[in-house]
């Protein structure tokens, strides 16, 4: 599974690098951790108890805060719900 499958779902034009780092840094703003785990989940290819290993939480946080970060990325990169989508 791609990068542009976990997050944008299927479309017909390949996910944009600076649009996700644009998309990373906006969730960085909002939820920290969510942008963390995201980074060390589909960048750096960790593993959940790497990752929970790194952020000194638990697998199960780990888990959550990634279910929460695709669902926030998929959103504002147009490849989930938009009913509450804010620009800026």
């Amino acid at each position: 599974m791609t990068l542009h499958d976990e997050i944008a779902g299927p479309t017909e034009s390949p996910l944009d690098a600076l649009e996700l780092d644009r998309a990373l840094t906006r969730l960085a703003a909002a939820e920290p951790r969510w942008a963390q785990v995201a980074e060390l989940r589909f960048l750096l290819g960790l593993e959940v108890v790497e990752v929970a290993s790194m952020l000194e939480v638990s697998s199960a946080t780990v888990k959550r805060d990634w279910r929460f970060a695709k669902a926030w990325l998929a959103r504002e990169l147009g490849g989930g719900p938009s009913e509450d989508r804010r620009d800026g």
